[in-house]
């Protein structure tokens, strides 16, 4: 089994964004503990997400699945999830599947923190 850690941060002004450290492989075995840490994190009442990705080192089909099915539960409460710092291999994935046209990314997290304001 491939490991995963996965850190949370509440950053901002109004301490109103989650910022969630991911280190790993996203993978049909670890997805599940993402999908379940972003779950405590919506009913936390936050809903600007930011997903840093620096140290991510592989995104299965599992692990972009949490990202798109949660992102409309986000959008709904007036927040968003944000991916940032993506590693050029997850990078390459993202823009094949053509995630850019629902998803935002950016260069690192503090650029995503700040399109939140």
């Amino acid at each position: 089994m491939r490991k995963l850690q996965v850190n949370v941060d509440i950053v901002g002004p109004k301490q109103d964004i989650a910022v969630l450290r991911v280190e790993g492989f996203i993978d049909s075995d670890t997805s599940r503990n993402v999908s379940k840490i972003l779950e405590e994190v919506i009913g936390g009442d936050k809903s600007k997400i930011v997903f840093n990705l620096e140290k991510t080192e592989y995104i299965s089909s599992a692990g972009w699945g949490i990202f798109m099915g949660e992102v409309r539960s986000v959008r709904e409460k007036g927040g968003d999830l944000k991916l940032a710092g993506m590693m050029p291999e997850v990078e390459e994935v993202f823009k094949m599947l053509e995630f850019f046209n629902v998803l935002t990314a950016y260069e690192s997290a503090e650029a995503a923190i700040q399109a939140f304001k």
